[in-house]
C-alpha cells in the first residue's frame, strides 16, 4: 500500500507481472479456429495480434495448421501469439467454442462435441439443411455474426463488411470498365472536357454510402435510390447536396438506368420486412458495355438477373449486353483487412465472454450478443434462419432457464 493524499492505493507495491496474473480470468475459454474448406475463402475471425490478446488473458486458442495462410500469416505467427497449432480438423473441432467464417459444413458438425458453441456467418445460400439438422441433434448453440448487435442496436459485423465491400465495388467497377478487363475503356470518374461516369447505387445503407463517397471522390456522377427517406436524408447530409437521391420512383429509376455506366446493388435483406428487387426490364434498357455489381448475392441478390443464380451458374456473365459481377463475399479480395476488422470487433466480445463465465451467462446479460443467437442447445430461436429451413422457432427465453 502507498499513502497518497491521506488515501492508500492498493497494489502499489505489487509487481506488474503478478498483477497481470491476478487480472487473468478464472474461466478460461477453449477456442478453435479451423481452416475454411470452401475454395477461395481466405478470411479469419482473429489475427495473431488478436489471439495474443486472448491468450494473454489466459484463454486457450487452437489454430488448425495453414488456417492463416490466406491472410499471409503463418503457423509460426499464431504460435508466437500463444496459440496451439493442431494438424487436423478433428483436433480443432474439439474446442468448446468454434470460430468460423462461413456456415459449418455437415462434416464439420460431425467433428464437434455435443453442446459446444459455434460462431459463423449465416449465409443462407451456403447453409446446408443437413448441417442445420446435425446441429440440432448435437444440441449445438450457434451465433451468427450478421445478427449480433451493439448497445445502439447496430450490427457491427454487417456494417464493417458493408463498408469494405462498398469501397471494393468501386475498385472492381474501375477495373471492369477498363480496356485491360475487356470493358469499354472508360475511366471511372471524369476529366475536364469529358462527361463523368454515371454511377447508380441502389441502397443508401453503409455499403451504398461508402461506394457513393468513393465514386464521388473519383469525379463520377452518383445517384442513390432507396425506399427509406431517412437513409436518403442521412447520406445527403454526409456526402453533400451534390449527390442525387431519390426513392424508387419508376420514371426516375428508369431514366437513371438508361444512362448509367455502373449500377451497384447494395440493399440489405437481413431481418427486413420488405424485399425490393430491380426488374429485368430495367437491366434491358441499360447501355451496352455498362456494368452491374450485386453486393447482395449472398442474401439472394438485388436484381432479377442475379437473384435466381444457382451454384453452377457463373459469377461474372453478360446479359442484354450488360456485364454482371455477382461474386459473393467481395471482402475476400482484401481478406487481411477484413480479418483485422473482425478482430477489432471480436476481441472485446470474447474477453467479455470469459468474464461472464459461460455462453449462457453472456446471453442473459448482453442483449447484443443475445441477438446473434439463432440456435440454443439445438433449439432454433431465430425466425430469420428457421424460416429458410421451413422450421418453427421459439423465443429464446423459453430455453434459457431449462438448459
Amino acid at each position: 500500500m502507498e499513502a497518497t493524499g491521506g488515501k492508500q492505493v492498493q497494489g502499489a507495491y505489487i509487481p506488474q507481472e503478478l498483477l497481470k496474473e491476478l487480472n487473468k480470468v478464472s474461466n478460461r475459454l477453449l477456442i478453435g479456429i479451423p481452416r475454411e474448406r470452401k475454395e477461395g475463402e481466405k478470411r479469419l475471425v482473429l489475427t495473431p495480434e488478436a489471439v495474443d490478446m486472448l491468450t494473454d488473458r489466459g484463454h486457450h486458442v487452437l489454430v488448425e495448421s495453414g488456417a492463416g495462410l490466406g491472410i499471409n500469416y503463418s503457423d509460426n505467427h499464431y504460435s508466437e501469439a500463444g496459440a496451439q497449432i493442431v494438424a487436423t480438423p478433428a483436433e480443432v473441432f474439439q474446442a468448446d467454442i468454434i470460430l468460423k467464417i462461413l456456415p459449418p459444413l455437415p462434416e464439420e458438425i460431425l467433428l464437434m462435441k455435443p453442446r459446444s458453441t459455434i460462431f459463423s456467418m449465416v449465409q443462407l445460400n451456403l447453409f446446408a439443411a443437413e448441417a442445420f439438422e446435425l446441429m440440432m441433434a448435437k444440441r449445438i448453440t450457434a451465433i451468427a455474426y450478421e445478427l449480433m448487435s451493439d448497445d445502439q442496436k447496430r450490427c457491427p459485423v454487417l456494417n464493417i463488411i458493408s463498408e469494405i465491400e462498398g469501397t471494393a465495388s468501386i475498385t472492381i467497377a474501375s477495373e471492369l470498365l477498363s480496356n485491360t478487363q475487356g470493358g469499354k475503356g472508360i475511366l471511372l470518374g471524369g476529366i475536364p472536357g469529358v462527361s463523368p461516369t454515371e454511377v447508380v447505387i441502389v441502397g443508401a445503407g453503409n455499403a451504398g454510402t461508402v461506394a457513393a463517397r468513393a465514386a464521388l471522390a473519383l469525379g463520377a456522377s452518383v445517384k442513390v435510390f432507396d425506399d427509406d427517406i431517412n437513409k436518403l436524408r442521412t447520406i445527403q447530409q454526409v456526402l453533400g447536396q451534390g449527390l442525387f437521391t431519390s426513392n424508387f420512383h419508376p420514371n426516375v429509376l428508369h431514366n437513371a438506368f438508361r444512362t448509367a455506366d455502373v449500377v451497384i446493388g447494395a440493399m440489405r435483406y437481413i431481418n427486413t420486412r420488405y424485399r425490393y428487387v430491380i426488374a429485368e426490364e430495367l437491366i434491358r434498357t441499360m447501355k451496352r458495355g455498362s456494368l452491374v455489381i450485386d453486393l447482395r448475392i449472398s442474401q439472394g441478390g438485388c436484381f432479377e438477373t442475379t437473384c435466381c443464380l444457382g451454384k453452377a451458374d457463373p459469377t461474372v456473365f453478360e446479359q442484354y449486353g450488360v456485364l454482371h459481377y455477382c461474386k459473393p463475399n467481395i471482402s475476400n479480395r482484401v481478406a487481411r483487412t477484413t480479418s483485422m476488422a473482425f478482430s477489432n470487433i471480436f476481441v472485446p466480445v470474447f474477453l467479455s465472454l470469459g468474464d461472464a463465465g459461460s455462453v449462457q451467462n453472456m446471453i442473459k446479460t448482453d442483449d447484443g450478443f443475445r441477438s446473434g443467437v439463432y440456435m440454443y442447445c439445438g433449439k432454433p430461436v431465430s425466425s430469420y434462419v428457421s424460416n429458410h429451413f421451413n422450421l418453427s422457432s421459439n423465443n429464446l427465453d423459453l430455453y434459457l432457464s431449462a438448459f
